[in-house]
């Protein structure tokens, strides 16, 4: 009995074990890639490891995509993940894997971004890279040489809480875009997979208390008196010759009509 006992604790304890371990591996904050999930490309299957279906709240954006491509023609790209947990520079809270049929996927900064096992058509993010504060990555994409028709990206990015375990509090989504081949006009698009409920950044703080500006303030308002002073005087001076020394005005007073007859008569004399 003793014995059952001590072999179901071992059990039990190889089981928590190996747990620990396929959730530790299942966090891969130095980038991942391939085939993760059956037979599909961890770009087009998702980030499953962190949860089985996408999350619409997540918001990938892909910047710098051109209308049409021409062939052997570099193109700069913007990937942005928005969404998510609270991120920060201090732990892992971001990644993507991305893969393109045509052409090549090349880093901006390879302290960032790599390409996926030496592939130079699967790209995703590096240790460092899954830091990024803001889950921004930049790369290019060098069109096809020869004609290849329509290129299609498939992209899959994640926002996590970065305690290295996959939670509720992970999301992922992934987004698809084609270009076709064409005459490039120098003009890009901007594509993007979510709700589209995207919370802008808070403003910096740049007011000015009233109580700190002193003169500026004191200055400001003896400009506006003297403005509104000004335009008084010229409304005041408006009516008064409008209406003082027309000869014409119905509503002139009595005195100054018996003048302007007086004055009449002695023209007369």
């Amino acid at each position: 009995m003793h014995m059952d006992r001590l072999r179901l604790r071992r059990i039990m304890a190889s089981a928590l074990m190996c747990i620990a371990l396929i959730g530790s591996a299942s966090a891969l904050p130095s980038g991942i890639g391939g085939q993760q999930d059956g037979d599909d490309d961890v770009a087009l299957g998702g980030c499953t490891c962190h949860a089985s279906d996408p999350d619409n709240s997540i918001t990938v954006i892909l910047d710098g995509l051109p209308y049409h491509y021409e062939t052997g023609k570099n193109y700069p790209l913007l990937l942005q993940i928005i969404g998510g947990p609270d991120a920060d520079s201090s732990s892992h809270t971001g990644g993507f894997a991305m893969r393109v049929n045509g052409g090549v996927l090349s880093p901006a900064d390879s302290a960032l971004v790599q390409n996926w096992d030496g592939e130079d058509t699967a790209l995703t993010h590096t240790e460092l890279g899954s830091k990024v504060a803001d889950r921004t990555w930049t790369f290019d994409w060098i069109a096809p040489n020869e004609e290849v028709g329509t290129v299609t990206i498939w992209v899959v990015g994640n926002a996590v809480n970065g305690d290295g375990a996959p939670s509720e509090l992970d999301r992922w989504n992934r987004l698809s875009a084609s270009v076709g081949q064409g005459i490039d006009n120098g003009q890009t698009r901007t594509v993007f997979s979510g709700n589209g409920e995207i919370e802008p950044p808070a403003p910096a703080e740049d007011h000015v208390d009233l109580h700190e500006m002193g003169a500026k303030l004191r200055a400001h308002w003896l400009g506006l008196l003297g403005f509104g002073a000004v335009i008084i005087v010229i409304v005041f001076c408006g009516f008064f010759l409008r209406y003082g020394f027309s000869r014409h005005y119905k509503g002139r007073s009595n005195l100054l009509r018996l003048r302007i007859k007086h004055l009449k008569r002695g023209d007369q004399l």
